[in-house]
């Protein structure tokens, strides 16, 4: 790639986020840096950032709780100060992650997973030194993790699926003036976008980082960048080839993009490459609409693909290599479950008196 070639969505957005995690280690103790530095192969830039984030938290805990460290700032830590870290500090600050005070005295709170996430991300940091042989304790092995509760997996039924893309066709039928003339305006993109997601299950982020030459029409494919960078085809359907081929001879085709968004498939109504936020915006805007009472997300359409790939294919090997998941233990968790109607069934099998 020469130097005049514009770099790909997804290059661009590994430099970003490596700059950007350069910028918050310099708010770390210096020491930290041989951390990210060993887990740089095994994890996406995305990934060190929230490691990072999460990382930070517990040294300004220690700073803020602790009364050895209350005259600290950060850049005086030292790898060996993690050893004099004992399990009750641990466990005090697993307690103070519920509720804490973040910047501008902003209270943030966590769920059952954010706190995991804190947790493993602590673990994660204390056992690189450890194995190393850097530190002789590792308090955090002393410390049980949070327990996380199953919670229902939300996604669309069939019939809120159907009517959320006729929406999306005929929601503007009845607007007039300047309404009308942006969802006309964003209809045919934005239905290309939830018709994709519902009928590849491919994420998000993956979605907006599409070009234009990654849908290949011949095939009914469109070339994905997975999480930790593997490409790979995921086919599709004649649903999702009438929404793309709609979308990309209208809208797309009569559309100016801005110099360095040329190649993006999805443009955004500023001309550029649209965002995960803007995605994640435009799906909650519909599914408003149609099921107020469930939060859906880009993910949740996610789930709901593959939920409805395993009921007709009974193939939970093809549901992971589809999803992209790694491990395919991930997906049982999701999909492979009972599902509602086997689990009514149930409701009437056992009689309690003889009539």
């Amino acid at each position: 790639m020469s130097a005049k070639d514009p770099k790909t969505y997804h290059e661009q957005t590994y430099i970003d986020n490596t700059l950007r995690l350069r910028e918050i280690l310099k708010t770390m103790p210096p020491f930290a840096k041989d951390y990210f530095r060993a887990i740089e192969p095994k994890s996406s830039a995305k990934t060190r950032i929230s490691y990072a984030y999460d990382i930070r938290i517990f040294f300004h805990f220690l700073m803020e709780n602790n009364p050895v460290y209350k005259n600290y700032t950060v850049d005086q830590f030292t790898v060996k100060d993690l050893e004099r870290i004992e399990p009750v500090d641990i466990e005090e600050y697993q307690e103070y992650l519920k509720v804490y005070k973040g910047s501008e005295d902003k209270q943030i709170t966590n769920t059952e997973k954010g706190l995991a996430r804190k947790m493993s991300a602590l673990r994660s940091f204390y056992a690189y030194f450890f194995k190393h042989q850097v530190i002789e304790k590792n308090p955090t092995l002393l410390v049980d993790m949070p327990k996380l509760h199953d919670k229902a997996i939300i996604r669309l039924d069939t019939d809120e699926v159907a009517s959320l893309l006729e929406y999306v066709e005929h929601g503007g039928d009845d607007l007039t003036g300047q309404r009308k003339v942006y969802f006309e305006k964003t209809k045919n993109r934005d239905l290309a976008i939830l018709t994709l997601l519902l009928g590849t299950g491919i994420r998000v982020s993956e979605c907006v980082g599409l070009d234009i030459q990654d849908v290949d029409f011949k095939n009914n494919g469109v070339k994905v960048t997975r999480k930790g960078g593997n490409e790979m085809v995921v086919y599709f359907g004649e649903e999702v080839e009438n929404a793309l081929k709609m979308y990309l001879y209208t809208t797309r085709k009569s559309t100016a993009p801005l110099p360095g968004h040329e190649n993006a498939l999805f443009l955004s109504t500023q001309r550029k490459r649209i965002g995960v936020q803007a995605v994640e915006n435009m799906v909650k805007k519909y599914a408003r609409q149609i099921t107020p009472n469930k939060k859906i997300t880009p993910h949740k359409l996610r789930s709901t693909y593959g939920t409805a790939l395993y009921k007709e294919t009974g193939d939970i090997y093809l549901v992971a290599d589809v999803l992209g998941h790694k491990d395919v233990n991930t997906t049982k968790k999701h999909y492979a479950a009972i599902d509602e109607n086997r689990r009514r069934q149930a409701a009437g099998a056992v009689k309690l008196r003889e009539t």
